[in-house]
Parts: structure tokens; C-alpha cells; sequence
């Protein structure tokens, strides 16, 4: 007597188990269709719809020609780099709507990266409070422009959703650098934040990078200190 083929979804899940449990970690590559074909007794066409299921979920990305990498990290967080984080201390009952995806040619800011070529594609967001409506942060993210990120439509990008963006692209964040200071807002700034021009906000510009070396994102946020305190952690 046969056992009942396993089907893709539940090929996905015992994938994802493994890669959600640690036993595969990011950055390594997965065994290829081939193999995968062999371990669960089934077709390749079957490997192909599992693997589609884990890079929807985030897990995995394929790179045409190379094969699937994991992108998800299964490590707690590791604070040692020092950032300085920016979190909501206040009415945390918050909501992200995205105001604009569009490509720009940035010179100055490539230069200011060392990047040779100036252009990106760039997402506007603020954040809202659920309750009345009240802005309190603005962030523009200039992310490289890949096919991926190429083909984001304008739609609304929840609070994590930029960071699965990223590694659908096979772009995953190593280190970088942050700086915080405060300014006063100008006109259209103003506008997006209602407030009013010159009103004082804190200011974040982080810069992240994968570990080659590679361009992921820079983000610059515009944060009220009435809602958003800046920590640091170290050691």
C-alpha cells in the first residue's frame, strides 16, 4: 500500500518549520529542487509551488541561477551594534498610511553614500494616531531599485511590511549607522505633519547595509517628542 503524496503546503510547512526552529540559518542555501524532489517523494513541479509558499511568507528568496536562500533569522535580537532606536512612548495605538512611491534621482544623496548611480525608489509614510487622527512621525525610505521594489504599487505599507519588502528582494539589513538631531520643520513638512512651519521635531537619518557591503536602505524620519522618545542600547 502507497502513502498519500504530500502536497506542496505541506511541504511548505515542514520547511518552514525548520527554518522558523533555527535548523536552517539566514543566508543559507537551501538544497535544490532536485534534492528537495528526492527527500519528500515528489515532483519538481511540487518543490517549486513549496518554495513560492515560503518566499510569499518571507522565509526564503530565489535567486534565478543559484538557487533559494533563507532570509529569516530565528536569533533573538542582537542590540550590540549600538543603534540608537526611536519607539512610541505614548498612545501607541498607532496606524502607518503610505502617501507616495515613486523613482527619484538623488545626487547628492548617492554621493553622500558613495553609491554610483543616484537613483531610487522612494516611500513616504507618516503615522497616525488611531484615536484622533494626530501625525506624529513622517519618513521618507530611499530603497535601491531592484525588480522587487521596482513593482511596489502605491498601496499601504503596514509597519513591517517594508522590512518583508526587503527581503523578498534578497535585501537583508547587516549594519549601518544612525544619527539623531532635532530641527524645525519646514513648509511642506509642515503640511504632511499638520503643524505648523518651524514647529521642533526629532530627526533620524539611519543608513543600513547587508553584509557585503551592499545599499538597503536610508531612511530619514521626522518624530514628534511629544510621542517618541530616542534610546539608546549598548554592551
Amino acid at each position: 500500500m502507497t502513502g498519500v503524496p504530500l502536497k506542496h503546503q505541506r511541504i511548505s510547512r515542514i520547511l518552514a518549520r525548520e527554518i522558523r526552529a533555527g535548523s536552517r540559518r539566514a543566508g543559507e542555501r537551501l538544497p535544490g529542487e532536485h534534492a528537495l524532489a528526492e527527500r519528500f517523494g515528489v515532483c519538481r513541479t511540487t518543490i517549486r509551488a513549496a518554495l513560492a509558499e515560503l518566499s510569499e511568507e518571507g522565509l526564503i528568496t530565489t535567486r534565478t541561477g543559484k538557487g533559494s536562500y533563507v532570509l529569516f533569522d530565528a536569533r533573538p535580537p542582537d542590540d550590540r551594534l549600538g543603534w540608537a532606536r526611536a519607539r512610541a512612548v505614548r498612545d501607541a495605538d498607532t496606524a502607518v498610511r503610505t502617501l507616495a512611491v515613486r523613482e527619484t534621482h538623488e545626487s547628492g544623496l548617492a554621493a553622500e553614500l558613495g553609491l554610483e548611480k543616484d537613483e531610487f525608489v522612494c516611500v513616504e509614510r507618516i503615522r497616525e494616531l488611531v484615536a484622533d487622527g494626530t501625525v506624529v512621525s513622517y519618513e521618507r525610505s530611499y530603497l535601491p531599485p531592484v525588480p522587487v521594489i521596482r513593482e511596489l504599487p502605491a498601496r499601504v505599507l503596514g509597519q513591517g511590511a517594508l522590512t518583508e519588502l526587503l527581503q523578498r528582494a534578497g535585501l537583508r539589513p547587516d549594519h549601518g549607522e544612525q544619527r539623531i538631531s532635532g530641527r524645525p520643520v519646514g513648509s511642506r513638512e509642515a503640511e504632511l505633519l499638520r503643524r505648523a512651519p518651524g514647529d521642533w521635531f526629532l530627526e533620524t537619518r539611519r543608513t543600513s547595509r547587508a553584509a557585503d557591503g551592499t545599499f538597503v536602505e536610508h531612511a530619514v524620519s521626522l518624530l514628534d517628542p511629544d510621542h517618541f522618545e530616542v534610546t539608546l542600547t549598548f554592551g
